[in-house]
């Protein structure tokens, strides 16, 4: 199997860091090889099933997954199974000032010949690091998206 890992910095809670990064539908905008997630709309959990449709160069393929580990705001275990076999794990860590930091390890490996034309289609695009990064990155944005806005302390005029 292969690893890899990308860790950053989040000018956000873990509560707002896990409310993106938690939600499988972002996916297809977070990886440009998802085409699609089908999951459940009552959200994850432990033992929760879904499916990732991936996309290579016009082939599709449905990835099932299931939920090992769910500990709201910090950490989950998804397992990939079939064309692509992973482990995605995904943790939150609070730092002071209501910052966070957010990691992604994933092992992987593909299977079979659709595996072998998937894989070298990641390695066109740049390779599991780079699309992790690229991928984390997009969380980063829709994190700062959808921020809780923060009280700003009421100001007093001199008229006041």
């Amino acid at each position: 199997m292969t690893s890899v890992e990308y860790s950053v910095e989040v000018d956000a809670s873990p509560e707002d860091v896990w409310a993106v990064t938690s939600d499988p539908r972002g996916l297809p905008a977070w990886e440009r090889l998802i085409e699609s997630v089908a999951a459940p709309a009552g959200g994850l959990g432990p033992g929760v099933r879904f499916t990732v449709t991936m996309s290579f160069a016009g082939v599709r393929a449905t990835v099932p997954c299931v939920v090992r580990e769910w500990e709201p705001p910090w950490r989950s275990v998804v397992g990939l199974h079939g064309l692509l076999v992973a482990t995605v794990a995904t943790s939150v860590a609070s730092l002071p000032f209501d910052r966070s930091v957010l990691r992604h390890e994933v092992q992987y490996v593909f299977k079979g010949p659709l595996g072998s034309f998937a894989a070298a289609s990641l390695r066109a695009i740049g390779g599991a690091e780079y699309a992790l990064r690229r991928g984390t990155e997009a969380q980063l944005r829709a994190i700062a998206a959808n921020r809780r806005p923060t009280k700003e302390p009421r100001r007093r005029s001199s008229t006041d």
